[in-house]
């Protein structure tokens, strides 16, 4: 595994000089010229300016070598121009030999500072290479996050991602995205794909890097033989998908920077993903509000112009009924029909009314303290008609205590859900209405011994124009349950449905059991 040397601060230090190799020979040829041209320039000077002149010139060429060609051969030209000043400018000329000794001093402090220049010199020049990389990286990494920014469907981020990789390391780039439940969608590739074409993903490969969140493929530690990278797009929520990461030369992708760089791609990738995922979320959620508040505006003024001609459709059917002379029986009968018709649909209308109101928030709860029993019994008393030909069986535990709710909407919900077991229940069938303590709750259901409910919908049928079967013959539609459901939630409680061993229906729901006030009795005097 490739390690990067950091300094004591944490960043990254520069690499080391690396070894003289066969191809760094030409760059050391070029330092022994370097040192003959010099030489040549300081021929011609001999005698006319001091040897510590020529020895600047020399120097000279040290930096130039590693200003041009690095350390390595900095330090070849180093010893190379004392080698030459002692050769050819220190008297004896033309031998090694040296008559004044004073002059070793000169070569070790030549050779010192020849050194000393040629690795500064070297070494500020590989920072200043490194931090021109790091800035190419940084304008490639904005200019991605700027094409990215702009982009508004997965499409276009497979167009930005193959561009940034085709332009940064040669590579060709395949995007594998999720659906909401985490399986991997088909890879979607930029519409113009390089010369290599569209790369062959490893649909097992990507699958692994997603599950583990970890890279995959070539130069890692998990499945190095594939041809491809394959990094997982880590969002801040969740992971979104994998970009797989198809490079025309393996070593391009496998260096520590290429790594460092290809991650933050990836990383900017997942939030571009997350972003668009949320904007399609936040646009439907606003059309689906919009919708719902339109939906509830109509309702709401329907409801309102209905109720008072239906109204008056009962009052001239009661009025029928009296009047004088008698009607016959069959003019009784038709009366009486267009009577509970018109109640029928201006229960209807009340509810469509209600619902509108809950959704709208402008229905404000009215909460006393009070006991159970009276608001099972008021609901009982107004759907008696209702129920007429079922049994009806209360079984509520004696020590309920006081509950804090709204009489009037908690009698509503009662009423809902007894009719609804009216409705769906054969003449002669048991209702059973019961209440008990459940820990900090108080928990009421009602429940029949009928047909019971279809099979994955319990939870459907509290949704609002659903009801228990798509095509049914009984009326109604499709909101008590609905209106159920709002009620008890506004009063801090749950609703649910279940299907009752062998056949039936059970409604239940809960209310906060709360802590009621307390009675002081006056002392006795």
């Amino acid at each position: 595994m490739i390690q990067v040397a950091r300094g004591e601060d944490g960043r990254e230090a520069p690499a080391p000089a690396p070894l003289a190799t066969a191809e760094d020979w030409p760059a050391y040829a070029k330092a022994a010229g370097i040192c003959a041209i010099a030489t040549v320039l300081a021929t011609p000077l001999t005698g006319a300016i001091e040897l510590t002149n020529i020895a600047m010139i020399f120097l000279l060429a040290v930096v130039l070598v590693a200003v041009w060609l690095g350390s390595g051969p900095a330090v070849a030209a180093a010893f190379l121009a004392v080698a030459a000043f002692d050769f050819f400018f220190v008297p004896p000329r033309f031998s090694f030999a040296v008559t004044d000794a004073q002059y070793l001093m000169t070569f070790a402090m030549m050779l010192t500072v020849a050194l000393i220049i040629g690795q500064l010199t070297a070494r500020y020049k590989r920072q200043a290479d490194v931090a021109r990389q790091r800035e190419a990286r940084a304008r490639a990494l904005y200019g991605m996050s700027r094409d990215l920014s702009a982009a508004l469907m997965p499409e276009q981020i497979a167009d930005a991602a193959e561009h940034f990789l085709a332009a940064e390391f040669g590579a060709g780039a395949a995007l594998i995205l999720t659906d909401p439940e985490d399986h991997l969608l088909p890879p979607l590739f930029a519409a113009k794909t390089g010369a290599g074409g569209q790369p062959t993903v490893d649909a097992g490969v990507a699958r692994w890097a997603f599950d583990h969140g970890e890279a995959a493929g070539l130069g890692t530690d998990t499945l190095p033989g594939s041809p491809l990278l394959y990094l997982p797009l880590r969002a801040p929520m969740r992971t979104r998908g994998v970009l797989a990461v198809a490079p025309r030369d393996p070593l391009a992708v496998q260096s520590p920077e290429a790594r460092r760089q290809l991650d933050t791609f990836a990383a900017l990738i997942a939030i571009v993903v997350e972003r668009i995922h949320y904007v399609d979320v936040a646009q439907s959620t606003t059309v689906q509000m919009e919708s719902e508040r339109l939906r509830n505006s109509l309702l709401a003024a329907m409801s309102h112009d209905l109720r008072t001609p239906l109204t008056a459709v009962v009052g001239l059917a009661d009025a029928l009924r009296q009047s004088r002379p008698p009607l016959s029986a069959e003019q009784d009968e038709l009366a009486r029909g267009m009577r509970d018709e018109s109640l029928r649909m201006s229960s209807l209308v009340g509810n469509l009314l209600d619902m509108a109101r809950l959704q709208e928030g402008r229905v404000q709860l009215n909460r006393q303290w009070q006991p159970l029993e009276e608001v099972v019994g008021s609901a009982l008393k107004t759907m008696e008609s209702a129920l007429v030909g079922r049994r009806v069986e209360i079984r509520l535990d004696p020590d309920l205590p006081l509950v804090e709710f709204d009489a009037v909407l908690i009698e509503r919900v009662l009423a809902n859900l007894l009719e609804n077991a009216a409705k769906y229940t054969p003449v002669g069938s048991r209702i059973v209405i019961a209440a008990r303590i459940d820990g900090e709750m108080v928990e009421v259901r009602v429940e029949d011994d009928g047909p019971g409910l279809p099979h994955g919908r319990e939870e459907v049928i509290f949704r609002k124009f659903e009801r228990g079967g798509k095509e049914s013959a009984t009326a109604g539609v499709g909101l008590g349950l609905a209106i159920c459901r709002t009620i008890v939630e506004a009063h801090g409680g749950r609703i649910r449905a279940e299907n009752v061993d062998p056949h039936g229906a059970r409604m239940l729901f809960t209310l906060p059991r709360g802590v009621p006030p307390t009675i002081e009795r006056e002392a006795a005097a």
